[in-house]
């Protein structure tokens, strides 16, 4: 299956064409501000293992989020309301990404948020597409996401937590911001069975760009998230 190398031209090939069973499309490129933003415009990310090439990806099927479908069992809101966490947003982001990047994960050895995957989206961040969910307990940070926002979609791209339950705390805090400015969805971009539980679905690559592409004739809401 082919895979494109990107030069410096601002441009990448047709997410369609990414052939391969996982959705490799093309290697190369930079993670400049206006590569990045085009790239999650045209339903691509990137995503790689420190010492490899950059590498862009546009899965088939693709994982979605749709706010109205998010599951989240009464245990768990039980649990939520009694932990006694305290929810921001946009106020710690460069520790939120750099948390993703440090905590251990099952099964993982470790992180593709490279120290330049994290100023990247630092830079877009200040620049008011990338927000930060964070939870506190007890004044310290101990879960969060955070991700990129286009139009009326919200790219999730990574998540932490400490402490039980902190990190669905935020994905419920995201939802619910989500649902509150009618977010079409939030995109997840893989399936896993930790996410499932959650409502997350897969749909074709075909109908995601399609989503995409009316999700993006909305406005984006490039202000710090913490006014809202």
């Amino acid at each position: 299956m082919p895979v494109y190398r990107l030069g410096q031209r601002l441009i990448f090939p047709p997410a369609h064409l990414a052939e391969s069973e996982n959705g490799l499309l093309a290697v190369g490129g930079d993670l400049s501000r206006e590569r990045l933003l085009k790239a999650y415009g045209e339903g691509i990310f990137p995503w790689y293992s420190p010492g490899d090439p950059l590498l862009w990806w546009s899965p088939d099927p693709r994982a979605l989020l749709f706010p109205d479908e998010f599951h989240l069992s009464r245990r768990n809101r039980r649990y939520l309301q009694k932990a006694g966490f305290a929810v921001r947003r946009d106020t710690a982001f460069a520790e939120v990404i750099k948390s993703c990047a440090d905590t251990p994960r099952r099964h993982e050895s470790g992180t593709w948020i490279t120290p330049e995957m994290q100023a990247a989206y630092i830079d877009l961040y200040h620049a008011g597409f990338a927000h930060s969910f964070e939870i506190f307990q007890n004044h310290k940070l101990v879960g969060g996401l955070y991700g990129i926002s286009l139009g009326r979609c919200f790219f999730a791209e990574s998540m932490f937590s400490l402490v039980d339950h902190a990190s669905k705390a935020a994905l419920s805090d995201l939802v619910a911001l989500a649902q509150r400015r009618n977010f079409h969805f939030i995109d997840v971009q893989f399936l896993t069975s930790h996410l499932e539980r959650f409502g997350v679905r897969e749909i074709s690559r075909r109908e995601y760009l399609l989503r995409l592409g009316r999700a993006l004739k909305k406005p984006t809401m490039r202000k710090l998230w913490s006014e809202l």
